[in-house]
This record gives structure tokens, sequence and C-alpha cells, in this order.
């Protein structure tokens, strides 16, 4: 069958469509049959891969960032007759900046291992978590870590994951603070918080382990949520959240990382809020978060 190749030419600043011609040629060096798409901004990357799966093609895949393998997978989504229907084939030539989701899953960024994958066909099931209405593959977030989303856009004067660096220091400089009631499978918190991130995966924005212990294999969200009061105890967080094993963030006091099926989260004070890095929304207060075990029918390496 002809795959259907959707390209976001903004992802990574641009540099997704200036490496466009070497991703193809990538991919026509394997074999692969597909036709391309190209979004014209955001949102379109979604109703690409709907009508995509509507006019047949198969394999759907993304070529960008995370925030285009979530929009991508939220059109595949739009298409299924059901939230029981396994969306795919489904997968990725990485163009983003970060490329997190490839980190997660411990497959290679290199472009002509990319394409040799989906040339494969092979599939592994890959869990897909759901916010409110949106789905995510990777990673969101309330509090915290989209306020540094929100920051690090307006931030044009650095390149590359070290922009994400400065805009977390910027973040945290405003010592902002949440007022929560939560509830998970068998666990609830009511207090301040300064972050609640979710994890199908460990990694995020190229550099931090908000969820290190996040297994996207599992059947679980894996979620941390904390507060430090001052703003110097939370800076100390920083250095420790870019480690993925012993000596982790969610080591240190007043940081927590819990498995569950479900979570609810109730603000007293609106949040800005991402899902795969995309801010959906800069004021909310009423979020539930849901997960779809091994929906997602992924192109792998064996």
């Amino acid at each position: 069958m002809t795959a259907k190749v959707i390209l976001n030419p903004y992802s990574a600043r641009w540099q997704a469509r200036e490496r466009w011609p070497e991703a193809e040629g990538a991919l026509k060096a394997v074999g692969v049959d597909f036709d391309l798409a190209v979004s014209e901004g955001r949102g379109h990357c979604a109703d690409l891969a709907e009508q995509a799966v509507k006019d047949g093609f198969s394999p759907i895949i993304a070529a960008g960032g995370d925030g285009t393998i979530g929009e991508v997978v939220n059109g595949l989504a739009r298409a299924a007759r059901s939230e029981d229907e396994p969306l795919g084939p489904f997968g990725v030539m990485p163009l983003g900046t970060a490329n997190d989701l490839m980190g997660n899953l411990n497959m290679s960024t290199e472009l002509t291992a990319a394409a040799r994958t989906i040339a494969s066909g092979h599939i592994r099931p890959v869990d897909l978590c759901k916010v409110n209405d949106r789905y995510f593959v990777n990673n969101s977030a309330l509090g915290l870590e989209p306020l540094v989303t929100v920051i690090q856009q307006e931030i044009v004067w650095v390149k590359g994951i070290f922009r994400y660096l400065l805009a977390a220091l910027t973040a945290i400089a405003r010592g902002p603070r949440w007022d929560v009631e939560m509830e998970w499978d068998d666990g609830q918190y009511n207090g301040p918080i300064s972050l609640v991130t979710v994890g199908n995966g460990a990694l995020t924005g190229g550099l931090f382990y908000m969820t290190p212990h996040a297994d996207p294999f599992d059947g679980k969200l894996t979620f941390t949520y904390g507060y430090r009061r001052k703003r110097l105890a939370m800076l100390g967080v920083l250095p420790r959240a870019m480690k993925p094993g012993e000596g982790s963030y969610v080591e240190m006091d007043g940081i927590h990382e819990i498995n569950t099926t479900r979570l609810h989260v109730r603000l007293l004070q609106p949040t800005p809020a991402h899902a795969d890095g995309e801010l959906f929304s800069e004021a909310i207060q009423d979020v539930t978060y849901s997960i779809f075990p091994g929906r997602l029918q992924f192109l792998m390496p064996v």
C-alpha cells in the first residue's frame, strides 16, 4: 500500500523544510512508496492525517518533531470508529528539535535508519494517552512545565534545546504556584503545586526527565507532582530533573512520582497546559488524564 507522509515544515524552526530532501531521499532509497502532504499551519497535520486514513493510505508517517507526532496521532484518532480501534500503522521521520519520543522508544533519529524502520513494516503497540479530549504520545503537563513552553516560544535569539533550559530558568525565577485538588487510582492530594507532569516516556524538552520511570509499554500513566515554595529550592530541582536514574529530582523532598490509569486535576488558579510540547490551553482549570494501553501501532525496529 502507499504510505502518506505528513510533513510539518515549521518543525525545528523551519529546519524540517530544509531537511526534507534528505528524508525524501532516505525513504526512496529503501523503496517506500509514499504520497506527500505538507501542513500549512497549526492543526493542519491532524486534518491531513484524518483524511489520509479515510483515503486508505497506510502507513501514516509524521515528518517533524514531537508536536507533529501529537497532531498526526490526533488525526488518526478522529478517523477511528471507536476509542478501542487501534491506530496506525504509524511511523516517524524525525525532523524536530528534541525528538523526545524517538529517544524514549530507543529509536535512532538518523533519517536513513528511520526510513529502514518504516520499510521493515515491523509494528510494536505503544500506549496512547489522553488529556481531556486531546491525545498525546509522550508527555503532557500543567503548571511550571507548560509555563516553560510559553516562555520558550517567545525566545527567538537562542536555538535548539538550550532554548528550553533558558526558558526553565526564567519560569522558576517567577516562583509560580497553583492550588489543586487531585485524585488518581488509589490516592489524592489537595494543596499547592509547582508542577504536574504526566509522562508516557521519561524524556521531554530534550533535557528533562520529568517522569524518569515512565514506560510507554506498561499500560500506565506515570505522573509527577510537587511543590517547593522558595525559588532557590525550586532552582535546585532543575539539575536533578536532567538525571534519568539514581539521584533524580523525584527523590527530593516534596516531589512525588506515581503510576496510575487515571488522573483528575482541578486547579483553583488557571494554568497553561501542553500535550507533546504543544500548548492546547493557556488557562485551564479542570483536567482529566486517561490511557489506552497498546493502542498506537508504531513502526519500530525488530
